[in-house]
């Protein structure tokens, strides 16, 4: 037996010394005893045979129910295999700033997405191929723009099937019932009426070669056309700052998309491409340009001088060095000297143009058929229902090429836009999401014809009560 002798909190001279002494000594003594007894029984157990194993009883039918029970599985959890323990990455945040969505796809990518292990059993290759595919794909948003997906495809169903009632004859561009617009500007030389024609030829003939494919996105793994509007609507923010021109933004748009055509662009590096793109448009379309230090400036210095300068030699690279873009301004200033040069209509025209850089089913128009809806769609709100031959040929497209296009520029119309557009748009169809213009279209130009009847009775009544006043 071991005895152990407390220290006490406070120790007297010459009395520590002696109790730890006295704990050693018995410790050691304690100690040597031990050892003895351990060896003195193993040598007992070495000179004694081993008994012969005795059978175990076999257990009963309780026994071993309650054995299984004891050794039963616990169910395992479902984050087994999961290689990645911290959360999904959220949602790109609100659209106000780009940058809020390149800092969301940063901290994507630097989390390591779960993969699930590939075995031996070539039959279950298959199978987790798949489930491979469907975990890349749920990472892919759904593309939200303006309809959802079955909507879309009724709604092109329903625009190439559009046509204008027979009971309506429509202007022919080649017709011959058209006034020569050009005539009058003979003796200005800045007007080029003897190459004019020629010139807007060769345009609807380049602007074939500089369209971006409209199903570019389908290639692209971390991008949605959702972004697409998003990254457009910063640029028209950086565009009005710096007051540029209306042909810079609509030509920095399309390189936008003819560089995502050819290229698969990260999150992280779309906003990059936007202002590569931008400033490669001020280059060519402004007298005094903006720097690059400019650009800088307005994306809050995420990227520095020499990144501007190498990814505008890769852009450029990338689409051939090709920037002579039919702008859609060229053709809306043509149509618009058969419109009498209409400022209202022309105002309304610039708005709807805009809408191609927001709305991406209009990414597949050309510049020439945009300009033209546009302008047919602004008469239709101002009040001017008919597309006279002068339109028709100065256009080069008849009425019922536009209807489809001008149906796209409608639907998103009914969305939150402009206040104008939107009180007219409301006026006629109320809150409503989708619209068939060519089943519209009838009876909107009968309301129209009969506002105009109207207004003309009023002015005639006018008149006529002005001369009765002066003849008395």
């Amino acid at each position: 037996m071991t005895t152990t002798v407390r220290k006490p909190l406070r120790t007297v001279a010459g009395t520590a010394a002696t109790t730890t002494t006295t704990t050693a000594t018995t410790t050691t003594a304690a100690a040597t005893t031990t050892r003895r007894t351990r060896s003195t029984t193993a040598a007992v157990q070495l000179q004694q045979p081993h008994p012969p194993p005795q059978p175990e009883p076999e257990p009963s039918r309780t026994q071993r129910h309650r054995r299984l029970e004891a050794v039963k599985e616990e169910p395992a959890p479902d984050n087994l295999m999961s290689v990645d323990p911290h959360p999904p990455v959220a949602s790109v945040p609100s659209p106000r700033r780009f940058v809020a969505a390149r800092e969301a796809a940063a901290s994507r990518h630097s989390t390591d997405h779960p993969r699930i292990p590939r075995r031996a059993h070539t039959r279950n290759v298959a199978r987790y191929e798949e489930v491979d595919a469907e975990a890349e794909r749920a990472f892919k948003k759904r593309r939200t723009s303006s309809d959802a997906p079955d909507v879309e495809a009724l709604h092109e169903a329903e625009v190439e099937h559009a046509v204008i009632p027979s009971e309506e004859i429509e202007a022919d561009p080649n017709g011959d019932e058209w006034d020569d617009l050009d005539a009058d500007d003979a003796d200005d030389p800045l007007m080029v009426s003897e190459y004019v024609t020629d010139i807007f030829e060769y345009l609807k003939e380049v602007e074939q070669t500089t369209m971006p494919n409209p199903n570019y996105m389908d290639n692209q793994k971390d991008l949605t056309w959702k972004m697409r509007g998003i990254l457009n609507d910063w640029l028209i923010q950086v565009h009005s700052r710096f007051r540029l021109l209306p042909e810079t933004l609509f030509l920095c748009i399309n390189l936008v998309d003819r560089f995502l055509s050819a290229r698969v662009v990260s999150l992280v590096k779309l906003q990059l491409v936007g202002i590569t793109c931008l400033f490669i448009a001020a280059k060519v379309e402004e007298i005094v340009a903006p720097s690059a230090s400019n650009f800088i400036y307005c994306a809050e210095a995420s990227y520095d001088e020499n990144d501007i300068l190498q990814a505008e030699r890769y852009v450029l690279k990338t689409i051939g060095w090709n920037v002579n873009y039919p702008n859609p301004m060229h053709f809306l200033r043509r149509i618009s000297k058969a419109d009498d040069y209409n400022v209202q209509v022309r105002t309304v025209a610039k708005f709807l143009l805009e809408l191609q850089c927001v709305e991406w089913r209009l990414v597949a128009a050309p510049p020439s058929l945009l300009a033209a809806a546009a302008v047919w769609l602004a008469r239709i709100i101002l009040g001017f229902p008919d597309w006279t031959p002068n339109l028709a040929h100065y256009s080069s497209y008849p009425e019922s090429a536009l209807v489809p296009t001008a149906n796209l520029m409608l639907n998103y119309l009914l969305k939150p836009a402009s206040v104008f557009v939107r009180e007219w748009a409301v006026e006629h169809w109320g809150n409503v999401r989708h619209v068939s213009l060519p089943d519209e279209l009838p009876a909107l130009k009968a309301l129209i014809r009969e506002a105009l009847a109207r207004e003309e009775a009023l002015a005639q009544q006018d008149l006529a009560d002005v001369g009765e006043y002066f003849e008395q």
